[in-house]
């Protein structure tokens, strides 16, 4: 059996990489989810509603497998109708980051607009009375106090992510669950390779756990030696 852990680790690297890029994609769709809700504008509030409430209802296990059979699909009938007549595969690590980067941008909304929303908006009004843009603001004034208040529910939703990249080794992705449901079959020891495989899990929620608490205890220096001179 201890000849599958080499590709068991080296799967694990996979899982790593798909979760981060995963992350970097959820990121950027959730800032500009909560800024699209947040615009006022009919269109992009109703846009950003539209898909926080669809992401959110469907199961990621059927978005996941209807944006990599679907989306072949799609791809290659619009070639098809382009004239291109040669079949064209989606890549299997192109799909589960695109979709679980798809699926927690919109947690990665509510979470960015609820802490938007607990900024005082005067703050945000004096940096444009002071002559500074939009981006200028949201860079210097904004995003220092964002990042403090949205930590715990982007944690929340970044140990969540670490776990759905698992969905990704049904569409064929090599991750570490993929190599563990291979292993366990040939040996027929399936407890013991999927409690190597939630170990390393655990290892990797636990770390990024660390790191978070970390980053918190940073972005919360101020206010704690606020609440303890109160006290």
């Amino acid at each position: 059996m201890l000849d599958y852990i080499p590709a068991i680790l080296q799967g694990a690297l996979l899982t790593v990489a798909v979760s981060l890029l995963s992350l970097v994609v959820s990121i950027a769709l959730g800032l500009l989810g909560a800024t699209a809700k947040l615009s006022g504008r009919r269109a992009l509030v109703a846009l950003a509603t539209l898909y926080t409430t669809v992401v959110r209802g469907v199961p990621e296990l059927v978005l996941m497998l209807l944006v990599f059979y679907g989306g072949t699909i799609g791809l290659n009938a619009l070639l098809e109708a382009l004239g291109h007549t040669e079949p064209v595969d989606i890549n299997p690590f192109v799909a589960g980051v695109l979709t679980i980067g798809f699926i927690y941008g919109a947690y990665m909304t509510e979470t960015f607009r609820g802490a938007i929303l607990a900024i005082p908006r005067g703050q945000m009004e004096a940096a444009w009375a002071f002559g500074m843009g939009r981006l200028q603001t949201f860079v210097r004034i904004t995003l220092p106090q964002m990042v403090r208040y949205a930590l715990p529910g982007f944690t929340n939703n970044w140990l969540v992510l670490i776990k759905s990249t698992a969905l990704v080794s049904l569409i064929g992705l090599k991750d570490m669950t993929f190599l563990a449901k291979q292993a366990s079959a040939a040996t027929r020891e399936p407890f013991f390779f999927f409690l190597f495989v939630g170990a390393l899990f655990l290892i990797y929620t636990s770390a990024s756990l660390w790191a978070l608490r970390r980053l918190n205890d940073r972005f919360s220096l101020g206010v704690r030696r606020a609440t303890s001179w109160q006290g």
